[in-house]
């Protein structure tokens, strides 16, 4: 896992080799100790390093988070293993003299509490460890904070560092390097708008490693390589206890139908949309002609089309207009206005309309 920047992943093989190298230093010094030959000591060592180079390989995708909540279900078992065998029933006259099917029977228990701890822990979710300590709930992190995966869509968007610069999304972010790499292939393909999605999602990149505020973290590949690069980012969400930022509203509702939390840009741009109603005031900028006659066109803050009527004579100005209706088209709410100063619109100006 690499955090702040987009580099390879050498260091981590460095740190494998030398973990290796150290091993076989160490088994040849006390092979040496021991009067036998060095060379059968730095084996052994070579051996029990790969044994453990490849046991951290295959719990790649284990976090530390879970790591320590299989620790605490370990405990918790062992705890439980070690009163049921403390029990007085197991301690009576009869069963001593069957020592060893009672020690038998206690290592089976502690073996299976112990797993039955691990794999429960590994289950449970935060607030279910509040039942370590009855009656004490752990404070929950900011919803804010919570860590997010982010995929090719959302960056190939463009909005998401300016929604991590208002201070609605926080936490870190975590990028799968697969991303990176597909965002990388259709920047260099030159075929539009395929290579303007790919330099655009590489530019978020850029600006969410620069700000202060932002957390970036490039995964490793998790999952099955011919595993769908949704259900990659699902996997990763989960593994993590994270959410996911997405735009595509299919992967949002395969997410939620995985227990995994989505949330879409595009709902929130929706959701803060303004809330207009005839007679609404507004300050509008005209930029182009309309379809009728003698209209004019302008644009809210978030993309929301008003066609001013009788107005074509100002474009270019900045216009008190006021709302008169709307109409439903394919591509959503056509809001109509008039300029302030025509009879209609002073018809419909009610008092504290005005701005």
């Amino acid at each position: 896992m690499e955090r702040k920047t987009l580099a390879r992943p050498a260091l981590m093989h460095v740190i494998r080799l030398a973990f290796v190298l150290v091993s076989m230093s160490l088994g040849a010094s006390i092979s040496a100790g021991y009067g036998h030959a060095w060379a059968t000591g730095s084996l052994w060592g070579a051996f029990l390093a790969a044994l453990f180079v490849a046991l951290e390989l295959g719990l790649r995708d284990l976090t530390f988070r879970r790591f320590s909540h299989a620790t605490v279900g370990l405990l918790v078992g062992l705890t439980g293993a070690w009163l049921v065998s403390g029990i007085g029933f197991f301690r009576t006259k009869g069963l001593q003299e069957f020592q060893e099917a009672r020690s038998t029977f206690e290592l089976i228990l502690y073996l299976g509490l112990g797993f039955l701890g691990m794999m429960l822990a590994l289950r449970a979710n935060r607030e279910e460890f509040s039942l370590l300590i009855p009656y004490v709930r752990f404070r929950q992190d900011g919803i804010r904070d919570q860590p997010s995966v982010i995929g090719l869509d959302v960056l190939a968007d463009g909005r998401l560092p300016k929604v991590c610069a208002s201070g609605f999304l926080g936490g870190s972010f975590h990028v799968p390097r697969e991303v990176i790499e597909d965002l990388r292939e259709q920047a260099e393909q030159g075929i539009e708008p395929m290579a303007e999605r790919g330099r655009r999602g590489l530019e978020c990149l850029e600006q969410m490693r620069q700000a202060q505020r932002t957390e970036l973290v490039v995964q490793e590949p998790i999952g099955p390589a011919e595993q769908a690069a949704d259900m990659k980012l699902i996997t990763l969400a989960r593994s993590l206890g994270a959410r996911i930022v997405t735009t595509d509203s299919n992967l949002q509702r395969t997410a939620r139908l995985q227990g995994v939390t989505a949330l879409n840009l595009e709902e929130l741009a929706v959701a803060l949309r303004p809330v207009l109603k005839p007679g609404d005031e507004l300050h509008l900028t005209l930029i182009k002609e309309g379809k009728d006659a003698e209209q004019a066109v302008g644009f809210l803050g978030d993309g929301t089309m008003i066609v001013v009527n009788e107005a074509r004579k100002h474009l270019g100005t900045v216009q008190n207009v006021v709302v008169v209706g709307f109409t439903k088209t394919s591509a959503g709410r056509l809001v109509f206005a008039e300029l302030k100063d025509s009879p209609r619109a002073k018809a419909l100006q009610l008092p504290g309309n005005g701005s």
